[in-house]
Order: structure tokens, then C-alpha cells, then sequence
């Protein structure tokens, strides 16, 4: 009996791990949540809007916080990240024809109908990018119907064009113009100095020094004492 409930226990603990595990495993490879971890990383931030082609690990996302668009394949390990002034337009293919399509520039091709039927539903979307100019959503295809939780044509065919109704509020935006960042310019060299004129003395430019000094100074005035060598001379004839 003590043998029985051991196997029991056995099983049930068993059975709890297989369980566990297959969770988990089935948790690290979920498409969603992968393909939304790599939007996130890529977007610097979370994506405002997510469009995922289930079954094809390929999606879309885009943030208009950071100003990104971005698209992903093989759930997640690959992404491309552009501007959202990048972004030209899209089209709706249904069966291989374009139901409906939105560019940068032309005005809007509306959806007539949603497809209650069809045998493919394809997202196109198209950026300014010459190597990697557009990318495709497989949203359905044939065989898509055996898949468990599998959407169909009708609802991709309406979530489609909910993506070109936010593919043309994008491409309206009036583009940014690009600025180059232009070195500043050099310091100007500072002006060359000048020497000013010294200011003329006052009193007309003349000193009074130089004014005294025009006569010569052996010119004495009629006023100066006479020369006493002369007077000695008179006397001394006088007295002969």
C-alpha cells in the first residue's frame, strides 16, 4: 500500500514538472510576446500600436512618443527601425489586388468591402528606404482556417484597414525639414588698434616757454645796466 501512494506521488510530482515545463517552454516561445519585447527594445519604449501576422512571426509597430516605426521578423530576432518621416504608405492586397492604398501625396484609396472570403490578406507597407523599400504582412492565407484561434479573412481584412487609417494620419504630417549642423564660425579678429592724435596744449598749440624763447638772450632790452669797461675808459682819457 505504502508502495502504491510512493508511485502515485511519483506520478502526480512528474506530471506537475512535464506540465510546468511545457508551460514555459510554451511562455519562451510565444510569438506575441516575443515579437512585442523586440517593439519594445527597438522603439525605445512601448509600442502605441502593434500589427503581428500570427503563425508568421513577422509584425509591425509604431510609437509616435519617440517618433519610430518599426518591423520584425522571425519573431523578434530581426527588426527594422525607421523614422515615422520614412514612412511613404501602404496598401491592402486581397487575392493578390489592391483593395485599397494609402501614399504620401494621392489621395486616399478607400476600402469598398471587407472580404467575407478570400484567399490571402496581405499588408504592404513601403518606406523611403532604397534597401529595404517595403515589407509585407501575411495577415491570412490559405490554411490559416485549420489553426486553433486562427482569425479570419474578414477580421484581418478590417485590421488592415484600421493600419492604412494610421498609415495616413503619418504620411499627412508635414515633414521636417533637415538641418545641418553648421560649424560656428571662427572668432573675428579684434580690430587693429589706433593711435590717437594727442590733444593740442592749451592756449593755441604754442608754449609760453617757447614764446620767451624766440628773442635770442644776448638781446637785452634798452633798460639794461651799460657796460662799466666803457665807463673806465672815458675817465682814463679825462684824466691824460
Amino acid at each position: 500500500m505504502n508502495e502504491l501512494a510512493r508511485l502515485l506521488v511519483t506520478l502526480a510530482l512528474a506530471g506537475t514538472a512535464v506540465t510546468f515545463l511545457g508551460s514555459f517552454i510554451l511562455w519562451l516561445t510565444n510569438e506575441e510576446r516575443r515579437i512585442g519585447g523586440a517593439l519594445k527594445r527597438v522603439l525605445q519604449g512601448p509600442s502605441e500600436a502593434t500589427l503581428i501576422a500570427r503563425g508568421r512571426g513577422r509584425g509591425a509597430g509604431l510609437s509616435v512618443t519617440t517618433g519610430l516605426f518599426a518591423t520584425v521578423w522571425d519573431k523578434g530576432a530581426w527588426c527594422m527601425v525607421y523614422r515615422l518621416e520614412e514612412v511613404t504608405g501602404a496598401e491592402l492586397l486581397v487575392d493578390g489586388e489592391v483593395a485599397a492604398r494609402v501614399f504620401r501625396g494621392e489621395p486616399r484609396k478607400a476600402l469598398d468591402r471587407v472580404p467575407a472570403t478570400a484567399r490571402e490578406v496581405v499588408l504592404r507597407l513601403v518606406f523611403d528606404d532604397p534597401r529595404y523599400p517595403d515589407f509585407d504582412l501575411e495577415l491570412w492565407t490559405l490554411g490559416d482556417e485549420t489553426r486553433r484561434e486562427a482569425p479570419t479573412a474578414a477580421r484581418c481584412a478590417q485590421a488592415a484597414n484600421q493600419w492604412l487609417a494610421r498609415i495616413e494620419s503619418i504620411v499627412r504630417r508635414p515633414r521636417q525639414p533637415a538641418v545641418s549642423a553648421a560649424p560656428p564660425p571662427p572668432p573675428s579678429a579684434p580690430p587693429p588698434k589706433v593711435a590717437r592724435p594727442a590733444a593740442p596744449p592749451a592756449g593755441g598749440g604754442f608754449d609760453e616757454a617757447e614764446e620767451n624763447d624766440d628773442a635770442p638772450p644776448w638781446d637785452d632790452d634798452d633798460d639794461a645796466a651799460p657796460d662799466l669797461f666803457d665807463g673806465d675808459y672815458e675817465d682814463e682819457d679825462q684824466r691824460n
